[in-house]
Parts: C-alpha cells; sequence; structure tokens
C-alpha cells in the first residue's frame, strides 16, 4: 500500500512539474536555512559546555555602581585570590585565577624568525588550580606539576607546531616581551573554539611577580580587568548564598568608602559567551536574544515555504476535484486521500532536504565568516544534524501537507464529478489571502529591520565623536628604555605626508580604559563618580583633532603636573560654565598631591557608541603610553604612498624595538572593531529579507500562474468585451497589491517593537522614522508587482479565440 502511495504521488508531481518546482524550491531555501540557523545556534550555545564542572563555575564580577558606563568589570584584586581561600578555606582548590596578557611577544631561542606577536586570548599565567576547575585533554606533562614551579610553561599543540615545528618542545625555552624565561613543561591538545577560555600559552603562576603586573599584590583599590577569578562551588552552596558571604569579605578587605559602593556578582561560567556587557578572553559576545532571535526567523522562514505548498495546493484544488471524485467512487475512504496528499508532501520534502543539504554545505564559508564562526565547527552530517533534519522533515511535512490533504479529501463525490466544486472555494481564497499576508508580513518585518540596522550601522560610521577619526595611523608600544620613545618620534617627524604624532594610552575610543577615583578640591572623601584617565603627551589633541573650549593644554613632562579634564567632567561637578572650573584642583589617588586643572576639552566618545561619555581627564604620565597615533596628512595621495609611508614608519619603529614586533591599524579600523555583533546582525537581517522575499514571492508567482491558468476563459471574453492588457493586469494585481499593503500595516508595529529595543541598547542612536516603513512598503510592493507582471501580462496576451473555441 506504502509503494502504491508513493509511486502514484511520483506521478502527480512529474504530471505537474511546474508546481513541482516552484514548491522544491520554496523548501529547499527555507530548510537551508533552518538547517543553518540550527547548526550556528548549537554553535553558539555550547560555549564552555565542554568543561565537566561547567555548571558550577562562575567568574567574580566587580560591579561598581558609581563607575561610568554598566558598572561592572571582570578584574579583581590581585590580593583578592589569598583572601578568598584563607576565609573560605573549603574553597582552597576550587578557586583560581587567570591572568590574561592582552597580546604579547614570544620569542624562541635558536629558530630563523623567532619573534612571534601574539593576540589578546592567547597568554595567561595560570595556576596548577587552574587545570583542577577546566578541563584539557594533555598531549604531554601532568596537569598537577606542569606549573607548579616557577618559570614553567604549557602550550597547546597548535603553539607547540608554530614555535618548534615538528620537535619535542618538552624541555625547549620561550621568552615573553623579552622579560622572563620560561621552560615548556606541558602541551596540550587545542582549546575548542567554543571556549571563553582560549589560552594556547599559559605560563606558571608564581612568575607574575617577575613578570610585573598591573596594581601591586597588597593593592585592594586597583583592578585590572586581565586578573580574573574562577571558582567551582560546593554541590550544597548555590551562587545567591555564595554572593551574600562575599558582601562582609568585601566589606573587610576594602576601605569603607569604596566598599559601599562595590559588590561581588558571581556569573556563570555558562553564561560568560551570552554577556556582553563584560565580555571575554575569547574576545565575542552573543546576545541571548539575539540566538533567540536567529531561530524565530529561521521557523519563520520555514513556515513562509510551508505556506507556499498550502497556497498552492488549494489554488489548484479544482483541477484534482474529479481526481478526488473518481478515488472516492472507487471505494478510496478519506484516511487514505489524506496518505495518498502527505506521501506527495514526503516526497517534495525529502527531495527538498536533499538540495538543502547541498546549499547549506556550499554556504558554510559564507555562513562562518558571515557569523565569525569557525568553519569546521559547522558540521552536517552528525547525529545530532541527522536527527534534527528527521524533525524538521516530519514537521514540514505535516505544516504544509495536512490542512490540504483534508480539503482535497473532503471534497463530495457528486460535486466534483459533475464540475460544481468552483462555487465552493470561498474560505480557500480567504485563506489564500490570509497566508499571503502572512508570508508578506514576515518579509516586511525582516525587510523593515534591515533598514532600521542599516541606518544605525550608517550613524555609528559618521556620528561626531568628537575627534577625527581619519587619517590617522596607530601603532602599539611596547615596554622601552629611556630615550626610546623620543628616537622614534625624531625617525618619524621628518617623513613626509606625516602632520603630527602623539603618544598616548591608547586611542580616544578604547574598550580598555583606565577608571579611578579622586577627591575635588579640598573634599575628605572621594567624588560619588570615576572618571577615566587618558595619559596622553601634549600633540593628542592636535593628532586626533580634539577641541579645547577653555584654558590651555597641559605642559610637557614625563608625570602630571597639571591637567585638562572633558564637558562632561565639568556638568557632573555641577558647573554649567567651562571657564568656572579652570583654577581647581583635583587629587588622583590618596596620597598623591594636588593638580591644577588647566583646561576643558569637549566631549568625545571614551568608549563606543553603546555607552555614553564619561568624565574624562588627560594629563602626562609617560610609562603609561602604549599607543603611538599618526596623523597623516590630507593630501598623502595614492595607495602606493600610504602602503610606502607605512614601511617607512615600520623600518623607524624596528630600528628603534628592534626585539618586538610591529603592528598598526588604521583608527576607523579600530572604531569598526566595536561593532561586529551590530555587523552580523545586519547582514544576517540582510540575508533572511531576502531569502523570505524570494520565497514568498515564489508563491505568490505559483497562485498568480494558477489563478490565470484558471480563469483563460474569463481573460478571453474580456479581451473580446475590449479589455486592454493594463486592464487584465490591473485585474490580477490590484487585489495582491491590497494584501502587501495589509501585511505592511501588520508587520509595521511588529517591526517598531523589535527594532526599538535592539536600538535600547545604544544611548547615541537614530529615530525610527515612517519613511523607513514606506520604504519597505514601496519595495515589498515593487518585488510583488514584478512577480505578478509576468504571469499577468502572459495571460493579457493570450489570443482570446483559443481561450474560447473548447466553449
Amino acid at each position: 500500500m506504502l509503494k502504491n502511495y508513493f509511486t502514484t504521488a511520483l506521478r502527480v508531481l512529474r504530471r505537474n512539474w511546474n508546481y513541482t518546482i516552484i514548491n522544491v524550491v520554496g523548501l529547499t531555501f527555507g530548510l537551508a536555512c533552518c538547517l543553518v540557523l540550527f547548526l550556528a545556534i548549537r554553535y553558539e550555545l555550547s560555549y564552555d559546555r565542554h568543561h565537566a564542572n561547567a555548571d558550577r563555575t562562575y567568574r567574580i564580577i566587580t560591579y561598581n555602581r558609581n563607575s561610568g558606563g554598566d558598572g561592572r568589570n571582570t578584574g579583581i584584586p590581585l590580593p583578592a585570590l589569598a583572601a578568598l581561600r584563607n576565609d573560605f578555606p573549603e574553597l582552597t582548590h576550587q578557586v583560581t585565577m587567570a591572568y590574561e596578557l592582552y597580546g604579547g611577544l614570544v620569542r624562541v631561542q635558536d629558530r630563523q624568525g623567532n619573534k612571534f606577536q601574539e593576540k589578546e586570548g592567547v597568554i595567561a599565567f595560570v595556576e596548577p588550580e587552574y587545570f583542577r576547575l577546566f578541563d584539557y585533554q594533555w598531549a604531554n606533562g601532568s596537569p598537577k606539576t606542569a606549573v607548579s614551579n616557577p618559570q614553567t610553561a604549557v602550550l597547546s599543540e597548535q603553539m607547540a607546531q608554530k614555535y618548534f615545528g615538528n620537535v619535542d618542545p618538552i624541555g625547549k625555552t620561550i621568552r615573553i616581551d623579552n622579560k622572563v624565561d620560561f621552560v615548556v613543561t606541558g602541551v596540550v591538545q587545542n582549546p575548542p573554539t567554543t571556549s571563553s577560555l582560549p589560552f594556547e600559552v599559559m605560563l606558571s603562576f608564581p612568575s607574575l611577580k617577575q613578570y610585573g603586573t598591573n596594581g601591586g599584590w597588597d593593592d585592594w583599590q586597583s583592578n585590572y580587568s586581565g586578573a580574573q577569578i574562577y571558582m567551582a562551588l560546593p554541590a550544597n552552596v548555590t551562587s545567591a548564598q555564595m554572593e551574600r558571604k562575599l558582601v562582609p569579605f568585601l566589606q573587610k578587605y576594602m576601605r569603607p568608602e569604596d566598599a559601599k559602593d562595590l559588590q561581588y556578582e558571581l556569573q556563570p561560567l555558562t553564561n560568560i559567551h551570552f554577556d556582553t556587557r563584560t565580555g571575554n578572553s575569547a574576545n565575542r559576545t552573543v546576545s541571548k536574544q539575539m540566538i533567540w532571535a536567529m531561530a524565530l526567523i529561521g521557523l519563520f522562514v520555514l513556515i513562509t515555504a510551508c505556506v507556499n505548498f498550502i497556497n498552492l495546493a488549494t489554488a489548484q484544488a479544482i483541477r484534482r476535484a474529479k481526481e478526488v471524485g473518481v478515488r472516492k467512487v472507487l471505494g478510496s475512504s478519506r484516511t487514505q486521500l489524506v496518505r495518498q496528499f502527505l506521501s506527495e508532501t514526503g516526497l517534495l520534502t525529502g527531495l527538498a532536504i536533499v538540495l538543502a543539504f547541498v546549499v547549506a554545505n556550499l554556504s558554510m564559508p559564507y555562513v562562518s565568516e558571515l557569523l565569525d564562526i569557525n568553519a569546521k565547527s559547522l558540521t552536517l552530517f552528525d547525529p545530532g544534524v541527522v536527527s534534527f533534519v528527521l524533525v524538521l522533515a516530519l514537521l514540514t511535512t505535516v505544516l504544509a501537507g495536512f490542512y490540504p490533504a483534508l480539503v482535497l479529501s473532503g471534497y463530495q463525490p457528486v460535486l466534483a464529478l459533475r464540475g460544481k466544486m468552483r462555487m465552493a472555494g470561498s474560505s480557500q481564497l480567504t485563506l489564500r489571502r490570509g497566508l499571503i499576508v502572512f508570508q508578506f508580513a514576515i518579509s516586511q518585518v525582516l525587510l523593515i529591520g534591515t533598514i532600521i540596522a542599516y541606518s544605525q550601522m550608517k550613524y555609528v560610521r559618521t556620528a561626531d565623536l568628537g575627534y577625527n577619526k581619519d587619517a590617522v595611523l596607530t601603532v602599539n608600544i611596547p615596554d622601552r628604555k629611556p630615550g626610546q620613545l623620543e628616537a622614534l618620534r625624531a625617525k618619524l617627524v621628518g617623513l613626509p605626508n606625516v602632520k603630527s604624532l602623539s603618544y598616548g594610552i591608547s586611542i580616544p575610543s578604547s574598550d580598555g580604559n583606565w577608571w579611578s577615583g579622586f577627591r575635588y578640591e579640598n573634599a575628605d572623601k572621594d567624588a560619588d563618580f570615576s572618571i577615566v584617565m587618558r595619559f596622553a603627551d601634549t600633540s593628542y589633541i592636535n593628532t586626533y583633532g580634539l577641541k579645547l573650549i577653555a584654558g590651555r593644554m597641559y605642559q610637557p613632562a614625563d608625570t602630571a603636573r597639571d591637567m585638562v579634564v572633558n564637558e562632561s567632567f565639568v556638568k557632573k561637578i555641577g558647573l554649567h560654565d567651562p571657564k568656572q572650573i579652570l583654577g581647581k584642583r583635583i587629587r588622583i589617588g590618596a596620597n598623591s598631591p594636588q593638580k591644577e586643572i588647566v583646561g576643558v576639552v569637549r566631549d568625545f566618545n571614551t568608549f563606543s557608541l553603546h555607552q555614553e561619555t564619561n568624565a574624562c581627564v588627560l594629563t602626562n604620565r609617560r610609562d603609561a603610553y602604549h599607543s603611538l597615533g599618526i596623523k597623516l596628512s590630507t593630501g598623502q595621495g595614492s595607495t602606493e604612498a600610504i602602503h610606502s609611508l607605512i614601511g617607512e614608519v615600520e623600518t623607524a619603529w624596528n630600528a628603534t624595538f628592534p626585539d618586538f614586533v610591529f603592528k598598526y591599524e588604521f583608527l576607523d579600523q579600530a572604531l569598526n572593531s566595536f561593532y561586529k555583533s551590530e555587523e552580523r546582525m545586519y547582514a544576517l537581517f540582510r540575508l533572511l529579507a531576502g531569502i523570505a522575499i524570494f520565497i514568498g514571492c515564489l508563491g505568490l508567482y505559483g497562485v498568480v500562474a494558477f489563478m490565470a491558468e484558471a480563469r483563460t476563459k474569463e481573460v478571453g471574453i474580456r479581451k473580446v468585451l475590449g479589455a486592454s492588457v493594463g486592464n487584465i493586469v490591473s485585474l490580477f494585481s490590484t487585489d495582491f497589491v491590497k494584501l502587501v499593503f495589509i501585511a505592511l500595516v501588520v508587520a509595521s508595529p511588529i517591526a517598531w517593537y523589535v527594532m526599538g529595543k535592539w536600538l535600547a541598547d545604544f544611548p547615541y542612536k537614530i529615530d525610527i522614522e515612517w519613511w523607513m516603513f514606506a520604504l519597505a512598503g514601496v519595495l515589498a510592493t515593487g518585488i510583488a508587482l514584478l512577480t505578478i507582471s509576468f504571469q499577468s501580462v502572459k495571460a493579457a496576451l493570450m489570443n482570446p479565440v483559443k481561450s474560447l473555441k473548447s466553449e
């Protein structure tokens, strides 16, 4: 019996080949989208799940109520680790610190090309307890002893191959930042790409004192975001209970004035990847809202494809009415007919799934680049994917085939054989119209979202940041000896096309900022807000185009003598005129002398546009300079001239710092990295909106084709009576344009709400305006008319004699 169902189904699909092609193409793209999004979502949700204790492991977050931005910092004061072990002995072997280096130079002895400049997330100082909490597969060495002694290191297999080739690395020596030598004592397998702790060069924690730290070992006031504490809680202790215990712990060690504004929060290891507020060592976060949005969009795209099937099946119901009547007269039950029609849907779905695998496989390189996912991690052929595809096939068959099967199998044989089914189609017509509205509503939500996301990303790229980001080359500056900064400046200042240059702690907008408390005038306690310290030389303002609006720039010096503040600082102090703050004094650090405020600069964004402008202080501090900004003249010429200049800068830099690796970036490129997540969302919206519109138009094309066929004689009569081609096209188009307009009305409030939520993450954002919805409506209507016009013009141009001669 089953064989007969499929044999008959195959014959029907072959006979209605145009109907088959439209449905297969629509289902293929819908299923391919679902498949690819399933792989992407599974990849994101698997982050940090490979650790056995993942569900019990937490990272301590410092929350400062008075700091700028969100107030959460991943850094913990260095003495906190020993204090935690002392006050909570049950955690002695369940708590550890990982001290990450945000980039670093690795040198390998006795090898040509032995310098390797590693990016952030590669090098960290760790303890043996680190390997108790986190699971690594060891190729060589022991997790208990590999980093227990000073000046020892563990490498990943990838780094071992990179540094030593095929030579056994055990016992070999590497030097970090030209400071400390480390002997390789262990090799582990490469960490999974789904890890928030992607370290591949792990150095013994006792060597951190020799290497040097940000903050002192007895300093409870300094936080370095790379010094992070992780703990695994006992089974009988919840995170809420532990957070309550950390309140008196913090009060015990912190100054009372600091402790009142601070609290420690426990962030689950499995949630680090999804918390966009705090970030992680992998420098990649994806919000769960984004993940569920991807899942919902994938489901809607699949439903759009299934709607095509329902529309086309009900549109051709009249054609198959006599077939149903004959089958019923010959003894077929309704159940058998339902099975027959579901068999047809199953065959279409099976063919579409095969093609969807092909489409998904071909799109993997593009998708992995689009979503910033390792392509090797997106495996199409594994048990999880197969199980998902089977469930998807069943769901698609039921969604697409069940209602048409009920409709077709429910025809009365007497009416079907007498050709009177045309009068019974009003409910089906209403359903088809409703489904078309539903399809285009989904498409227009995505289209409106794409327009709004594009507008916001354009605003982000072109917003006034308070400084000039164009034609500025930024170069990393390593630790140096006395006189090297001056030597490099002397080599660069005379180069053609170099307008100005400046040393500073970082570029004006940075995701790594130095926060500090301060005391204003003669106050006996710190102010109720923190400030961002922007250490820079006196050329910083000119190089980056900052605007001095009151007073003067501070004088050249190796350390701070006087200071310049921004407008936000003036406003938070409670003054209205920038000139009022000139001559006032502030103290940064309890034991430091007061410094005079000599100037005010116009506000500039100290972070990305995700955060409001913070109170900021600019001043000298030579030992904090880690970035060199080089302003190029606006007439620097061609690309070849710029490359030539970069080559000259590199030559001068290498002559000054021969033991380090030259690394540069243009300022606008550095700023674009702040918005990777938003760029991914915009690109994804653009792609899925295009696919949804394509699938919707494919179904619309099929429905219009069947309508044109069903109304062939009506069109012939109208032409005989004098109807023009325009009248016939209007006949087919008007109803569908109304449906697209209704879809816009339905989609607009949904898109407004969803995109309003997305824009809420930006303190600086565009307004959602009426023209965005109008543009989406015009685009959708134009695309629909283009789709309809082919079949309607074809019907209008038919010879009425041929249309009517069978009557």
